[in-house]
């Protein structure tokens, strides 16, 4: 069977406006450019899937039933704009965690790529075709690290750029309706994006 490609996009900053540790419902705000940019990628009908490290479960700032309330409210903002949420991958664990169980280094928090790898076994997804976006470069190194064509959205949001090769992007734009509209170009080249 042949694999598909998939757009993996970071949730925090990228997608939404960036807010430490928010779980509640009611400040999820889409990022600006995030509302285009999500319902273009929509149009591709690939994979969408959020990777995201969620170190307030190892910080003892929410629990699991929070953050799987928010994932609902996050699928429901996707198909406000004609989206579907494929999958939802995160990262629990910390090494300054207060919660024993997740307080350790591990493979899924980026810039490892375990999240990525994992969501390709699942849905049988070809990494060398799919692509990350992100706005620090803990995404970008995941991506590249799993194989994946990159974009970092450039927002302000990465404060530290400690750079290594794995680190630089293949792209760098303003926010995700940009983003998007770059991916959309290398699946559908004859297309005129507004």
């Amino acid at each position: 069977m042949a694999l598909t490609p998939a757009i993996f996009l970071d949730k925090d900053g990228t997608v939404l406006r960036d807010v430490p540790y928010n779980v509640d419902p009611e400040k999820m705000i889409f990022a600006p450019g995030a509302e285009q940019g999500l319902a273009r990628l929509a149009q591709l009908r690939l994979p969408l899937i959020v990777i995201t490290n969620q170190p307030g479960i190892a910080l003892g700032k929410f629990g699991f039933d929070e953050l799987y309330g928010m994932r609902t409210r996050l699928s429901r903002m996707f198909e406000t704009v004609g989206a579907t949420l494929s999958g939802f991958y995160f990262c629990p664990h910390h090494p300054d965690g207060t919660l024993l169980a997740y307080a350790h280094s591990c493979a899924c928090r980026k810039p490892a790529p375990g999240l990525l790898i994992t969501a390709a076994e699942r849905h049988q997804l070809d990494l060398h075709r799919s692509w990350l976006i992100g706005d620090i470069v803990n995404d970008i190194e995941a991506g590249r690290r799993a194989g994946c064509r990159t974009v970092l959205v450039d927002n302000g949001n990465e404060t530290e750029w400690l750079m290594n090769e794995w680190r630089v992007s293949d792209y760098c734009v303003p926010d995700l309706n940009a983003a998007s509209k770059l991916v959309a170009r290398q699946f559908m080249p004859e297309t005129v994006l507004p």
